[in-house]
């Protein structure tokens, strides 16, 4: 844990037209890190992926990304930087297959081979996508869409990869599937920034953690000693005490 920050956000202060949404916002995700941000809805979770993609600029402070300013970099060059999400509802394009929504993961991408490699990998961690390859997204099951927006993510080849809300809205038997291919991509090298309702199992998994409330971060720790801080665990553990 003690290499170079891949991530490095400063101080950021993002603004829905006159409304500052974040307060001055500072996070690190390292190399190999599952890092989580907790919060009530409205906390800016989602704000604070979408500045870091492109999304919504920072009116001030910083985002450094290998060492490079990404601060004002346009999304689409985020991504070929190498910072790929699966947005919070999923997003996928509901009339094309699972194998077309995945290949639109990797389209900025030229190198065949590596294409293929990395279509075998996400079948690999989602053998249900193999099976319904050339199903229509929409057809799928919400599991099943998450998992294919995942990969779509993955196909881009991502140095980090952004999860919004992986669980939302999904039976707890593919909770669980998510969460342990979530882990599974990490021990494979890839570090993640994971937003998520589901602090409980979002701690488990994680390295460290930020809570977030009204836009500020008013945590920080490492996951297993948020895990145990009375405030979360009343707070968004609802375990009283």
């Amino acid at each position: 844990m003690a290499s170079e920050p891949v991530l490095n956000v400063d101080d950021i202060h993002t603004f829905y037209g006159a409304i500052e949404a974040l307060k001055g916002i500072s996070l690190e995700v390292r190399e190999r890190e599952i890092v989580t941000l907790i919060g009530a809805n409205g906390a800016g979770k989602t704000t604070t992926l979408r500045s870091i993609n492109g999304l919504n600029h920072p009116q001030r402070g910083k985002i450094v990304f290998e060492g490079d300013d990404i601060t004002k970099t346009p999304a689409h060059q985020i991504v070929k930087r190498g910072i790929s999400q699966s947005p919070e509802g999923r997003k996928l394009f509901p009339r094309m297959s699972v194998l077309e929504n995945l290949e639109m993961g990797g389209f900025q991408r030229t190198d065949r081979d590596g294409l293929k490699e990395d279509m075998d990998r996400v079948f690999t961690l989602f053998p249900r996508l193999a099976e319904r390859r050339t199903q229509k997204a929409g057809t799928l099951s919400g599991g099943e869409q998450q998992m294919c927006a995942i990969g779509r993510a993955l196909m881009a080849r991502p140095k980090l990869l952004l999860l919004d809300e992986p669980s939302m809205g999904l039976a707890p038997i593919f909770v669980e599937k998510i969460f342990e291919t979530v882990k599974e991509i990490n021990e494979e090298g890839t570090p993640i920034l994971l937003v998520e309702q589901n602090a409980l199992m979002a701690l488990d998994i994680a390295d460290r953690g930020y809570v977030l409330e009204t836009g500020r971060i008013a945590l920080a720790d490492d996951a297993a000693a948020l895990k145990q801080n009375e405030q979360v665990r009343k707070t968004y553990l609802g375990i009283a005490d």
